[in-house]
């Protein structure tokens, strides 16, 4: 399915807390079909078997990998012409570099897939935060290293040859309806 020529796949990214859940959720709404972020789930399944900080371990980016790769391929359904994603492996380069894991030859396999074969579109959705940072059992970052977090996915995301556009703080919806328009132009 991953070849299917008529699925477009967009990703948004951005800081911890910035507001992409809540924008991804106002995309659905509007039709679009979305792939959730891995990373929270992954986290509470790993808090729900007594690892309180699973992040420490150095395979726990190979989990939010794994989980990625599994959504992407489920979440196509005859008919779809884009999938909005929140996140991708970039994102999940950007968290190993931040919480000083080795790169698995995993997520380096990943990461060439998806610059060579092009996977996803090239323009990525960078949501800019919003000026603060809820944490949560799964997100205990501050709002400071939320940004210095942020600053590693640009830097990433351009290294490996994607377009950010940017993604203001605003209201919800006004932010869904910039990023619809964009897709409505693109497709």
């Amino acid at each position: 399915m991953e070849d299917e020529p008529t699925v477009r796949r967009f990703i948004m990214t951005g800081a911890p807390g910035s507001g992409k859940t809540s924008i991804l959720r106002a995309l659905g709404n509007r039709g679009y079909a979305v792939v959730e972020e891995a990373a929270t789930d992954v986290i509470a399944a790993q808090q729900a078997q007594g690892n309180s900080e699973p992040w420490n371990d150095p395979m726990f980016v190979n989990a939010i990998l794994r989980l990625q790769e599994h959504r992407r391929h489920e979440q196509v359904h005859p008919g779809t012409a884009v999938q909005v994603h929140d996140r991708s492996p970039v994102c999940t380069l950007a968290l190993a570099r931040y919480l000083g894991h080795p790169v698995s030859a995993e997520l380096s396999g990943a990461i060439a897939r998806i610059t060579t074969c092009g996977l996803f579109d090239r323009r990525v959705f960078f949501v800019r935060p919003i000026g603060f940072s809820q944490p949560t059992p799964a997100r205990q970052i501050s709002y400071q290293d939320s940004l210095a977090f942020e600053r590693i996915h640009e830097t990433e995301y351009l290294r490996a040859g994607f377009e950010l556009v940017d993604v203001p703080a605003g209201p919800v919806q006004a932010r869904a309806a910039m990023i619809d328009g964009f897709l409505r132009s693109w497709v």
